[in-house]
């Protein structure tokens, strides 16, 4: 009975706080195991990396053409375009007012890129050798940052959306970051300059950064994401809204006045915050 009051008594904001140090926690312990079992050579583990890898590499060399494709989507969905991503939505937040929103996500794409390389050097783990390579990368292997970085970027954009969808919309984009986020870890095996477990430590890296920078940034500016986000829902919602709406519902998306992930109400017409 005690809890139940407890836990009734957390405001939304606060709730969201927890739910991102939560992330951040259970992500460096799960990171810190997988990280022990790779330095440690744990035979399980190398035995199934082993298995994957080679098995895949098989593959590709036997069929070019699937391989290329493979490689297409691995470059287009690189660490480049993903930054790059952030760096656009970044900039346009910037210039609609919501700055704080905007440094939180630089903050996301700078933390990532240098936790990545930070864990990278400390582990040194090197990539697997083939005598016929169909791919190269070069520096450490662990964790990868091509599924550091989708992961990082996928879940960004999906949050700067979630606000404004219904729904179904909201499935369809954490569906669609889903696949974009296993097939790039994915192709990174199958090319075979990665290992499975350098891939599951990219996303549990990538969780690292994510719930740690936005603890950060609501400590720095407690309730600011929460303001900047009603602010680009009054800019672009109307937009949204033409697009999601299907003809036989003519009813608003996204939430209503009240967003129980942040307990506030959205920004009045004249522009000004609640």
């Amino acid at each position: 009975m005690h809890l139940t009051k407890r836990s009734a008594s957390l405001t939304p904001r606060s709730r969201h706080l927890l739910r991102h140090a939560a992330l951040a926690t259970g992500c460096a312990l799960l990171f810190g195991i997988l990280a022990a079992l790779v330095q440690t050579g744990w035979h399980p583990l190398a035995r199934l990396d082993h298995a994957w890898v080679d098995g895949l590499h098989r593959y590709a060399r036997d069929h070019t053409a699937t391989t290329a494709a493979v490689q297409t989507f691995s470059d287009i969905g690189g660490t480049i375009t993903m930054r790059t991503l952030l760096g656009i939505a970044a900039a346009w937040l910037w210039l609609i007012g919501a700055r704080v929103l905007a440094c939180w996500v630089v903050a996301q794409t700078l933390v990532g890129w240098g936790a990545q390389w930070a864990f990278k050097l400390s582990f040194g783990r090197e990539r697997p050798s083939f005598p016929n390579p169909v791919s190269h990368a070069g520096g450490p292997a662990f964790p990868s940052g091509h599924a550091m970085a989708s992961a990082i970027t996928c879940a960004v954009l999906v949050g700067l959306f979630w606000s404004q969808a219904r729904r179904g919309g909201r499935i369809a984009a954490v569906a669609v970051a889903a696949l974009t986020v296993l097939t790039i870890g994915w192709t990174r095996i199958a090319l075979g300059v990665h290992w499975p477990s350098d891939v599951l430590g990219g996303w549990l890296a990538a969780g690292i950064v994510l719930g740690t920078v936005t603890v950060a940034v609501e400590l720095w500016r407690p309730g600011a994401l929460a303001r900047d986000i009603r602010r680009v829902n009054w800019r672009t919602r109307p937009r949204v809204q033409r697009v999601l709406a299907s003809p036989k519902d003519p009813s608003p998306a996204g939430p209503g006045p009240y967003d129980p992930e942040f307990g506030e109400a959205p920004d009045r017409p004249d522009g000004a915050i609640g």
